[in-house]
Parts: structure tokens; sequence; C-alpha cells
């Protein structure tokens, strides 16, 4: 099963976990000294939270696939869906071992589409936009600025999508 996934940019990260902890009655199930993620079952969905130089507010959404097969689902939705798409492939980010690919909705919002296979010691990354947007790349794609900051998601000078807006 699916699991809708947001991760919000703090700059309080000790007060956000308190009050996300209060909220949904549960401590995080992972915690960092700049991050901390929720995994709730009611309702369904990856809470994450990171203190790393972004603005605040909510900084991606993203749909979380289970199994390899309901992430081939979506990627077949994403493809179908007109937009350019970043196959990122299996990469590290927010201290998980996960294959993902990256579009943004018609409003700009960017969407990370992901199934984790592990965890890991480091938060991952690519540059951080600094004001927790993404930057146009190419057509309507978006993706991370050069910034101070470490986000989980790819680098624009290596990681451009193909022109089509298919990932091939």
């Amino acid at each position: 099963m699916k699991r809708l996934h947001v991760h919000i940019a703090v700059d309080d990260l000790p007060r956000a976990v308190k009050f996300y902890s209060t909220l949904f009655a549960a401590a995080p199930s992972v915690e960092k000294a700049d991050y901390a993620k929720w995994m709730l079952d009611d309702p369904r969905v990856n809470l994450a939270i990171s203190a790393r130089g972004a603005k605040p507010g909510i900084e991606h959404l993203g749909i979380q696939a289970e199994t390899g097969k309901e992430l081939d689902e979506i990627y077949s939705r994403l493809k179908d869906a007109d937009a350019p798409v970043l196959e990122e492939g299996a990469t590290v980010c927010c201290y998980a071992q996960s294959e993902k690919s990256w579009v943004n909705d018609p409003a700009g919002v960017p969407w990370e589409v992901f199934r984790t296979v592990g965890e890991s010691a480091v938060y991952g990354g690519g540059p951080e936009a600094a004001d927790g947007r993404l930057a146009t790349i190419t057509g309507s794609l978006t993706l991370p600025e050069t910034g101070g900051a470490v986000r989980c998601a790819p680098s624009p000078a290596t990681d451009a999508p193909a022109a089509s807006g298919c990932c091939g």
C-alpha cells in the first residue's frame, strides 16, 4: 500500500519534533540532529522534517511505494502525466537508500516518487535551493539550485532529464 510523503523544512528542529510528536501521539521513527521522520499508519503518511538551511515550509510532497510493482505503476502514470520526469534511480536520501524520480505538478510543486530499500548513516544529497524551492532546469521540471545546505534531490549540473520529457 502506498503512503503519502510530506517533507517540511523547519528552523527549530527540537520544537518541531515536540509539536509533531504531540500531534501524532508518536515519537519519530528516525531522529537525527538535522532530521526526523514519522512513518504513521493513521493517517498513512511519511512525514519528514529537516533543519538544513532551507526556508521553513513545505519542501516537497511525494508518494512512497512499498514494492517494486507499486513503484513501476506510479512511474508509468508519471510518464502519462505529460511532464518532464527526472529518474534519479538508486540514491541515498534522508538517511535511507531509495530508488526515486522527481516531477513537478502544473503549479510547480515538486513531487518525489520513491521506494525505500534500506537505511543509511548519511543524509545523502544534492544542492539545496536557498529558499527551499526548486529552480527550472529544462521544460517545467525543476531541480535544486546550488546553495549551502544539502537536500535529497539530484544535481542540476549532471542529472537533467531527456529533452523528450521521458526518462527513457
